[in-house]
């Protein structure tokens, strides 16, 4: 009844959410002696799942809905970026970077909630009828 696009909605969000914790360590950890940054990406595992889950399912009635696959779940994957600079103490945390990116993250979240609440609108105003 809702399709892929609620499915993979959420998990974006649970993802997006996931993201601004690993930014938040690395800007709270910019100044810990040889911390490596961590980064969460997603978004091609994502759009890989949206290509994948065509799945062909067939009704046994022509009164029954229509049957779509669903969206498998996407985890994201956690790397570090650890420090080539042999100066210092071995931290390459760039608060200015860390700043765009959660920034940036913020601002795809929002976007993903209002797609969500516009598919969830547009379910609204066909029951209603």
């Amino acid at each position: 009844m809702f399709g892929d696009t609620i499915h993979v909605l959420h998990n974006a969000l649970n993802l997006r959410v996931q993201r601004q914790q690993v930014i938040s360590s690395n800007i709270a950890n910019s100044d810990t002696p040889g911390y490596a940054p961590a980064r969460l990406d997603f978004e091609q595992q994502l759009q890989n799942s949206l290509s994948d889950s065509e799945v062909s399912l067939t009704s046994s009635d022509p009164k029954h809905y229509p049957v779509h696959g669903e969206a498998p779940e996407v985890q994201g994957s956690v790397s570090r970026e650890p420090s080539l600079s042999r100066i210092g103490d071995k931290n390459n945390v760039s608060l200015d970077q860390e700043m765009q990116r959660l920034s940036e993250n913020q601002i795809k979240y929002e976007a993903t909630t209002k797609m969500l609440r516009k598919k969830f609108s547009t379910l609204q105003n066909v029951l209603q009828k």
